[in-house]
């Protein structure tokens, strides 16, 4: 007996009750946030790169190269906003949307790679540390801090830090530098005040940490996505005992949830159903379960009424 599915013994259903307007506005919410924020951030890198050459301040390059990568994850999470919009094609049907993930994928890597060169430099720098002008430090660390704290505000308050992973990515970095820069100005003071030239290596190696602290964490989430993961907020077991509560599910197989985006969240199961059950109750009711409890929008639910062999070797 082979594997037969008949047209009426079949019943797909789609969820797709997204929001355009409220997805609309969230979009170019995050667009702005994220424009205002690269400009802020890449004007300020300039500057603090050639005030840390003067001031012969590793703590300061260090920053302006975390700046850097700030510019780069912010440029990147713009770009992948603007491509990532694009229209679905016949040969990419969910369009561009991971496209943000490559995105903040990179920045993970730039990030832990950048950490790691901090790190090294000052290292070689603890032995012999070389004198740094520290009223110089000390006024450019500053005019960081409060660039930092303005985009941290921004990306915060306009963007959705908490939904879309590649603005939390931007907002990682930012505040990563944002603490670079603290470190900053308690090693500029301990210069100015003691003479302590060691404390611009030891800044450098607590800003390296931060960095890779806030690369991993993305590196290890965009992966987790690229790996087609179940969200992390979503239980398998609760899902299946959702479904099975609904009445006239008898079985549940084949479920599989995953992510294409980390704001962007697809399901899809198959459910054995009484043979006299209402298939259309069945469908809407489990879509707007599954919506309401896990925030899973994007459902396709296949109904099965009768006992089936899914695979040939089962049958035989």
């Amino acid at each position: 007996m082979k594997h037969n599915h008949d047209n009426e013994e079949q019943n797909h259903g789609h969820g797709h009750s997204h929001s355009h307007r409220g997805h609309n506005h969230t979009h170019n919410a995050n667009k702005k946030a994220l424009t205002i924020s690269f400009f802020l951030i890449a004007g300020f890198m300039f500057v603090e790169f050639i005030g840390g050459y003067l001031t012969n301040s590793l703590a300061l390059i260090s920053d302006a190269g975390h700046m850097l990568s700030d510019a780069v994850a912010l440029g990147l999470s713009l770009s992948a906003l603007i491509f990532g919009a694009r229209a679905a094609t016949p040969s990419k049907t969910y369009g561009y949307k991971r496209f943000e993930i490559l995105a903040a994928l990179l920045n993970g890597i730039v990030l832990v790679l950048l950490a790691i060169f901090i790190f090294k430099e000052a290292i070689d720098r603890l032995s012999e540390p070389p004198h740094v002008i520290g009223q110089g430090m000390m006024a450019i660390s500053i005019i960081g801090l409060v660039i930092n704290v303005i985009v941290a505000y921004i990306l915060h308050s306009q963007g959705s830090t908490k939904e879309n992973l590649n603005v939390r990515s931007a907002f990682l970095h930012v505040i990563g530098d944002l603490l670079g820069s603290v470190g900053a100005i308690v090693a500029a003071i301990l210069i100015m005040l003691f003479g302590w030239y060691i404390a611009d290596p030891i800044a450098s190696m607590i800003v390296s940490l931060l960095v890779l602290y806030s690369g991993w964490h993305v590196l290890k989430e965009s992966v987790n996505i690229l790996m087609e993961a179940k969200p992390s907020d979503v239980d398998y077991e609760k899902v299946i005992n959702l479904l099975k509560s609904v009445d006239g599910v008898v079985d549940i197989h084949d479920l599989h949830i995953w992510m294409i985006t980390s704001d962007f969240s697809v399901m899809t199961v198959h459910l054995k159903v009484g043979p006299d059950s209402d298939r259309d109750l069945i469908l809407e009711k489990s879509k707007q379960l599954i919506n309401k409890e896990f925030g899973i929008k994007h459902v396709t639910i296949q109904l099965e009424g009768r006992d089936i062999c899914p695979y040939e070797e089962t049958c035989n």
